[in-house]
């Protein structure tokens, strides 16, 4: 007899699953094991409990199911065309089935003296339904009473039908496994009270009712659980590293607020702080001050004012005797960083310096030097300050500006740069919504700055289509007659065939012809630029030798030009809500009314209205990222984190916040009373995390 199957056998040990259709699974589902078959799930049900009437077919149901006599075969036309129709008849009425293939064995093996339920999708032609190949079985009236369950329609591709992997054929496979299934290999992991208490059924029973549900309830219930183990194998992981780190993983302490960040504090704090950011900064002092390693998620709309913290953060390690650095995505963001940050700095006496890529090398020999002999406090640079060469005295903090722009082997080599590992701050101007933060930085703790200084004037933002094109340019030379800066953003570089937008290099020749020079000035700016070219160009627009900036998203973050007082952005449409917003506050940073101009056809998709409605009505990004959560779903929101990082087949971080939230707290009330999960109460859970090797990634420890 053969081997009972475990979850952790791989496809191949199914019986009659041959090679072939192994190889497909594999590549077209990462379908390697059973306990991946079994999560593979449907994506739809038909209820094949009702019998209709054929006169109650109507174009409103997908599927349906008939019970009659079939009856008048005829064979139409010849050769590849050739096709064989039929009636079914009952007492209503009849409806005409037709076959394109296997049309000798319907032809014989279908006799008009029987009975046959039949189930397929009714079409409308004309003004009557035909069903192509239905599905077909001969049945006694006595069978119509005992009708009952749902049959599951599966993901799959054309070329695994083509090899009997359809709906169908992988029903029969997971049909198979479960039929060879080693007993209570499937177990509940969960204790009784907690399932008792949320209301959710055992994992045993939803998984099999996923696949062989007998009622809508029943498919409900185990939709219900599974979505909520899938949040919930997340949340206990980051829940067991957030404990982790704060029982076990040592910190610098910074015990002292002193000197450096007394004086800036009271006397050159260029503004009064905002609540929100007060309270930030408590936040990261009681984190410094506990002996374990700080990883703070900061997150602040654009102009919310987070260098600021960052840098008087950095004051809280000087003021301890350590070091502090920060690491931006490009070498325009960590200059900009540097100019603000050193001009704070050289007031109260403190010593910084930049480290990027272009440093030459007397310059960079001698930032190496003082950085490792201590002479250098605060050092900012981009990926070069994690190269092997480059050697603190006394690493204590780290801040890392829009972090999700660093692989994960950049981020994790800060981590050695000391012998404990540096207090990590990580901002990001891109706003998550909380579901989604919860998910992805769920081992961080996590601070928000939720309010503008004051005196910020909110930007205004207009939809115009491109019949008023004319009047936004009006606009825009009115704006630079005062002395303003204009960026005019394009989605495309090159000419694409596939979409007919006008593109950022024809955009170019067009705007040199109605902003001429010498009275106006324009220059270039796209990804597919050698950097130097691309920098130079950067560099005119941010000194204000150059009054319009065309580019393409690569002005996206980090760019501050308090004197740039317009953003155009050409085919709004083609630009998710995060990307627009992120773009939108590129202006808004001086003193000025700033607008944002939107530019569409009038031909837009209710969701393209929708975004370009949401832009025009509000300028909170946290808002404006949970519309987009709503609108795009979690895959690439803002750039926050790869999409392949949340591996959710059913939830939905936007439609299952409920559950979400649900399995948050039960996974915080595990953690809280069993950290470890040693006792024998969370033993099961324990068990079954490691034997379904669903790691997260510990965002903490590359962060």
């Amino acid at each position: 007899m053969a081997a009972r199957l475990k979850l952790s056998s791989p496809i191949e040990s199914i019986a009659g699953l041959a090679p072939p259709k192994c190889e497909l699974l594999k590549k077209n589902f990462q379908i390697f094991t059973v306990y991946d078959l079994l999560h593979h799930f449907p994506f739809r049900y038909i209820d094949k409990s009702k019998v209709y009437q054929v006169a109650e077919v109507d174009e409103s149901l997908q599927y349906i199911q008939l019970y009659g006599t079939i009856y008048n075969f005829q064979m139409i036309g010849d050769g590849p065309k050739r096709r064989l129709t039929a009636k079914l008849r009952d007492a209503s009425g009849e409806i005409e089935l037709v076959w394109f293939q296997g049309i000798q064995y319907y032809q014989k093996g279908i006799l008009p003296t029987d009975h046959y339920l039949l189930f397929g999708k009714p079409q409308k032609f004309g003004n009557k339904f035909t069903i192509a190949h239905p599905e077909i079985r001969k049945a006694l009236p006595a069978d119509i009473d005992q009708l009952s369950g749902f049959q599951p329609l599966y993901p799959s591709t054309e070329a695994m039908k083509k090899k009997g992997l359809d709906s169908q054929g992988i029903f029969k496979i997971i049909k198979q496994a479960y039929a060879d299934m080693e007993e209570n290999e499937i177990y509940e992991f969960l204790p009784q009270d907690i399932l008792k208490m949320n209301q959710l059924i055992s994992f045993p029973e939803a998984i099999y009712q996923i696949h062989f549900p007998k009622s809508n309830s029943q498919i409900l219930n185990a939709t219900r659980r599974i979505k909520f183990d899938e949040f919930f194998q997340i949340q206990i992981q980051l829940k067991k590293l957030m404990a982790h780190r704060v029982t076990v993983q040592h910190g610098y302490l910074f015990p002292r607020v002193d000197n450096c960040f007394d004086q800036f504090y009271h006397h050159h704090l260029p503004f009064p702080l905002t609540n929100a950011q007060k309270k930030v900064l408590k936040e990261i002092r009681r984190d410094t001050m506990q002996g374990r390693q700080m990883n703070r998620l900061l997150q602040g709309d654009v102009g919310s004012g987070k260098t600021i913290v960052a840098f008087m953060t950095m004051l809280m390690a000087v003021d301890n005797g350590f070091q502090a650095s920060i690491m931006a995505p490009t070498e325009i963001l960590a200059r900009q960083h540097y100019e603000h940050i050193h001009a704070y700095a050289e007031k109260i006496n403190i010593k910084v310096d930049i480290l990027t890529g272009t440093t030459k090398a007397k310059e960079k020999k001698r930032i190496l030097d003082e950085l490792e002999h201590g002479k250098i406090d605060i050092l900012i640079g981009t990926h070069a300050l994690i190269e092997p060469t480059v050697v603190y005295k006394n690493l204590g903090l780290v801040v890392i500006d829009e972090q999700h722009r660093f692989g994960v082997a950049q981020r994790a080599a800060l981590w050695k740069k000391n012998e404990l590992p540096p207090h990590i701050l990580v901002m990001t101007a891109t706003p998550i919504p909380r579901t989604l933060a919860m998910t992805l930085y769920g081992d961080l703790d996590y601070s928000v700055i939720d309010e503008l200084p004051p005196g910020r004037k909110p930007i205004s933002t207009k939809h115009f289509f491109y019949t008023h094109r004319e009047k936004c340019f009006e606009f825009i030379r009115t704006e630079i007659e005062k002395g303003r800066q204009v960026y005019i953003v394009y989605p495309l570089i090159e000419e694409s065939a596939k979409i007919d937008l006008k593109n950022l290099l024809d955009g170019y020749d067009d705007l040199k012809k109605i902003f001429p020079e010498p009275k106006f000035s324009m220059t270039m700016v796209h990804g597919k630029m050698k950097n130097d070219e691309k920098s130079t160009n950067m560099e005119l627009f941010v000194s204000g030798k150059i009054q319009i900036l065309v580019s393409t998203t690569v002005i996206e973050v980090g760019v501050n030009v308090p004197n740039a007082s317009i953003m155009l952005i050409e085919n709004a449409d083609r630009f998710g809500l995060s990307q627009l917003h992120q773009l939108r506050g590129r202006v808004g940073r001086g003193a000025d009314q700033s607008y944002c101009l939107l530019m569409t056809e009038f031909q837009l998709s209710l969701e393209a209205r929708k975004r370009m409605q949401v832009m025009v009505e509000s300028t909170d990004g946290f808002y404006i990222a949970e519309e987009d959560l709503k609108l795009r779903g979690p895959g690439d929101l803002g750039g926050t984190r790869q999409s392949g990082d949340i591996q959710l087949k059913l939830a939905s971080i936007s439609k299952d916040a409920d559950l979400l939230q649900l399995a948050n707290q039960v996974a915080q009330q595990i953690i809280d009373e069993d950290p470890e999960l040693h006792s024998e109460k969370y033993k099961p859970l324990k068990h079954y995390i490691h034997k379904t090797n669903k790691e997260v990634k510990q965002w903490g420890k590359v962060s």
